[in-house]
């Protein structure tokens, strides 16, 4: 069986690069370390300071229903509420229902445009970038 031997010189260089790896290796962990404590504390100063765009204020909104008053009256509530809801959504649907009997939703001739679109003979026809269609 044969012994390697490593000359001193080459057994000074293997000690000295495993110190180097090691010694490396504790600075990174310990960098982690206290990298990870500064996200942590940045967090919890960053509430406490004005709100940004970045971390915009939100108020908290309590979404329960306001407390009625007990007494021995029935009442229609719950019923007025529902028509004038049911009135709200009819106008709503009135009003797109006005809106897109104008001409420039409902004549093709308009192809989405406000105002329909000039005729060009072929040869002086342009390309519109609001409808991709040269006219």
């Amino acid at each position: 069986m044969h012994t390697i031997l490593i000359p001193a010189s080459g057994l000074y260089l293997c000690v000295m690069r495993l110190l180097i790896f090691i010694s490396i290796c504790l600075f990174g962990v310990s960098t982690l370390g206290v990298a990870q404590s500064s996200k942590k504390k940045k967090k919890e100063t960053g509430t406490t300071q004005q709100p940004s765009s970045v971390d915009p204020y939100y108020p908290k909104q309590s979404y329960q229903p306001k407390e009625k008053k007990a007494s021995g009256k029935v009442t229609y509530d719950a019923r007025d509420k529902f028509y004038d809801r049911m009135e709200q959504v009819a106008k709503a649907h009135r009003k797109a229902e006005k809106e897109l009997s104008k001409p420039q939703y409902s004549d093709p001739t308009y192809f989405g445009h406000k105002r329909p679109p000039k005729r060009r003979p072929p040869h002086k026809m342009k390309y519109c970038k609001e409808c991709g269609i040269r006219h």
